[in-house]
């Protein structure tokens, strides 16, 4: 762990909150992207430019007297966990949007969410880190209600009477989505824990520089090579794509500062609140309707939310 963390005990609380509010906005943004770039376009927007905003904040700290720092003693190590969380990012994506593709994809977005879960396994077995029991009580509350938010009252309850359903290719996808979002989260967090002299606004920062110009190369050479209208689609759009890249980048440098203060499986099951700003958003609750399934769903994952934060 962090150096800084037991100065900082509680301070990951609203940094994991501001990064799911920008995180909202950054879904806002990349929804009119995604209709022109398509998903993968509009994805590799927020990380190409995201770049420029994720390196002025990281000059910004190395000039502060507050957080001015030597450039760290990055190795093989360092580098091996931040890959293994670019990689598993991109790879959920991808896992996603197979599922979205079957024909029962209301099946596989909802096992996609099964991440948090999937996080406290990983954690558990690659770095040690074992959620407590009120940690696990709010995962499975927190989770619980986002796969009742992510079930459309009409495609939900088709896909649940449909028992081969959830064992079919969506499931497979979404589970595999939700592995690769855990592994993701995980990589972040071993990363963080490669530099623990590192203050964890310099480790945060310097992660998300890391992983998304990774990303960037990663992501933007498939484009070049399989689909290059998105590239153009992009680039032509590069006013939304800058919208985009400055909340996204916004959000990443909260999630990466998080991973430096505190477990994976914390960041991760106080980060669902972000499906809460999303979906109230979205459904603009005060002229529409809640139904019973979708105020059940929201209860459940601010209960989950309470129970974690009472812990501190």
């Amino acid at each position: 762990m962090s150096a800084a963390t037991p100065l900082l005990p509680w301070l990951w609380v609203p940094i994991v909150l501001w990064a799911a509010l920008a995180q909202t906005a950054r879904n806002a943004a990349q929804r009119s992207l995604v209709a022109e770039a398509g998903t993968l376009g509009a994805t590799l927007a927020r990380f190409l430019y995201g770049l420029p905003f994720a390196a002025a904040w990281l000059l910004l700290l190395h000039a502060l007297p507050a957080t001015r720092a030597a450039i760290p003693g990055f190795h093989a190590g360092y580098f091996g966990w931040l890959m293994l969380g670019a990689l598993g990012q991109l790879a959920a994506t991808a896992f996603l949007l197979g599922a979205m593709k079957e024909r029962n994809f209301v099946i596989g977005v909802a096992y996609s969410k099964t991440d948090a879960l999937q996080v406290a396994l990983f954690a558990s077995l690659f770095l040690l880190e074992l959620p407590g029991w009120i940690t696990l009580l709010a995962m499975g509350l927190a989770t619980a209600g986002v796969v009742l938010l992510s079930l459309p009252p009409q495609a939900g309850v088709g896909a649940l009477k449909d028992a081969k359903a959830w064992t079919g290719r969506a499931a497979w996808f979404g589970l595999g989505s939700g592995a690769g979002f855990a592994l993701s989260a995980v990589g972040y967090r071993g990363a963080a824990l490669q530099l623990p002299e590192v203050s964890p606004w310099l480790t945060g920062a310097w992660g998300v520089l890391w992983a998304q110009a990774a990303q960037s190369l990663l992501l933007g050479g498939w484009l070049a090579w399989r689909s290059p209208q998105a590239l153009r689609a992009m680039a032509s759009a590069w006013h939304v794509s800058a919208v985009a890249g400055a909340a996204g980048a916004a959000a990443s440098i909260g999630w990466f500062t998080a991973f430096a203060l505190t477990t994976a499986a914390n960041v991760r099951t106080l980060g669902m609140v972000e499906v809460v700003f999303s979906y109230l958003v979205s459904r603009k609750l005060m002229s529409e309707q809640l139904t019973r399934m979708e105020k059940t769903g929201l209860a459940l994952v601010l209960a989950g939310v309470l129970a974690l934060c009472l812990q501190l």
